[in-house]
């Protein structure tokens, strides 16, 4: 069994971050099956409704992630420290306050789903069916903020293989349920949001009934009292996974918006498919971010310097080397992927091959960006995982997908993806060499 006190070689650093990643992409994959069901068997309008309103959704889910990657830099850090009742009292205030917030949040998002979809340009059938799916989606919300916390909570417990087996239970109900309700039942855009919300169920429960009883990781949910300021500490260290999340949807957005003014339903479609790719692919990175983060964050509360050093040098070339290879195979998958999804309609086909040749080169700078973010909220820095997070999104996407369409069209919403992730890996890299003497990395 791998420790987080371990010493890592390459060998061992993928074998404990290879569950968190097949993790990750099972969730990604899951999800592009609901798109698949939906663009196939509802159709066009519905597969765009989906893809329009779940930007929106991912903003109202995103505290999960907040507080599953900030509350793990906080409780690998007391474990490093040696204070393990502590930890655990930490960990059960974490998923108690994440269960009732969202509830509250679940709450508000089924009552203003309708103005909201309208407020962001969704007219006709097309709004009805954003709201249709967001409010059957919105009742799973607070077990969909848990499964996105427990995916690092079972990281930080030594049990990342519990974590991907849970993901995969999830993962199979959704596309079981899909397959039943979408294609035999012919339920259309309901079976799909029903099958989503039925699996975010089943990835929030199993875990909440595992860390209930007695187990043997390091952690388990008991009795707690409110510390307000290991709460603050947990949110101000995942402030950056809340913004990351908050400002890639919020971006989403804005790309819908630009697409239905320069294309209309067909871009929304075409980018649809682009994401869904964009999700696994990123899951990768993100998989590797969040399964060695906990590592991190134990052998800096331990002081061992040494396997800092180790970590950061061997995680920066692993990620270059994803990226290169992820970037070849985007670019060889292009064509087969737009026709598995959309080769029922020749233009749109088209539009989403050329898009997926230009967007694949993203691939190329992504990695090392999302790995820096979640490095300094391992370290318990907020503030500079934060900034790359912002400057990321809210600041070079929005300002690319703004400016680069008036330029070069079409093709500059396309292109304005792989320059926003290119000023993000220099923003990264300037942050990881200026504060390598601070963490003595």
């Amino acid at each position: 069994m791998i420790q987080l006190s371990d010493h890592f070689t390459y060998k061992k650093l993928l074998r404990f971050t290879l569950p968190s990643i097949v993790m990750m992409i099972f969730t990604s994959v899951y999800g592009v099956v609901d798109g698949f069901f939906v663009s196939n068997f509802a159709g066009k309008t519905p597969f765009a409704a989906v893809n329009f309103i779940m930007p929106f959704l991912m903003i109202l889910g995103s505290a999960g992630f907040m507080i599953g990657a900030g509350g793990s830099a906080l409780i690998s850090k007391t474990l490093g420290e040696g204070d393990n009742e502590k930890a655990k009292r930490v960990f059960s205030l974490l998923v108690y306050v994440t269960l009732i917030g969202g509830v509250i949040i679940a709450v508000l998002g089924i009552i203003f789903i309708r103005p909201i979809g309208a407020l962001l340009g969704a007219q006709g059938s097309m709004l009805d069916d954003c709201v249709v799916y967001g409010r059957i989606i919105l009742i799973a919300l607070p077990f969909f903020m848990l499964q996105n916390e427990f995916q690092t909570f079972f990281v930080t417990a030594e049990k990342p293989q519990l974590g991907l087996i849970v993901t995969v239970i999830a993962g199979v109900t959704n596309m079981v349920l899909d397959a039943l309700l979408v294609a035999v039942l012919k339920w259309g855009l309901v079976g799909a949001a029903v099958a989503t919300a039925a699996s975010q169920l089943v990835g929030g429960v199993v875990p909440l009934v595992y860390f209930f009883r007695k187990n043997s990781s390091l952690l388990k949910l008991g009795k707690t009292s409110f510390d307000g300021r290991a709460l603050g500490k947990t949110c101000f260290n995942g402030m950056s996974e809340l913004l990351s999340n908050i400002s890639m949807s919020i971006v989403s957005m804005l790309y819908n918006m630009q697409l239905l003014k320069y294309i209309g339903e067909d871009g929304v479609a075409a980018y649809g498919v682009l994401m869904y790719v964009n999700f696994i692919f990123f899951a990768i990175f993100i998989g590797y971010s969040v399964g060695s983060a906990p590592i991190v964050g134990f052998n800096y509360g331990a002081k061992n310097y040494d396997e800092l050093k180790n970590l950061r040098k061997k995680s920066f070339i692993i990620m270059g080397v994803l990226s290169v290879v992820l970037f070849g195979v985007a670019e060889l998958l292009a064509t087969p992927l737009a026709k598995l999804f959309v080769g029922y309609d020749a233009a749109l086909t088209e539009l989403t091959v050329r898009a997926f040749f230009i967007c694949s080169f993203m691939f190329i700078f992504g990695g090392i960006s999302v790995y820096g973010s979640s490095f300094f909220t391992a370290l318990n820095n907020g503030v500079v995982s934060a900034i790359i997070a912002f400057m990321r999104t809210m600041v070079f996407q929005v300002a690319a997908v703004m400016l680069l369409p008036l330029i070069m069209g079409i093709d500059g919403i396309w292109l304005s993806i792989v320059v926003a992730e290119a000023m993000s890996m220099l923003i990264t890299i300037i942050f990881v060499i200026a504060l390598r003497k601070k963490y003595n990395y």
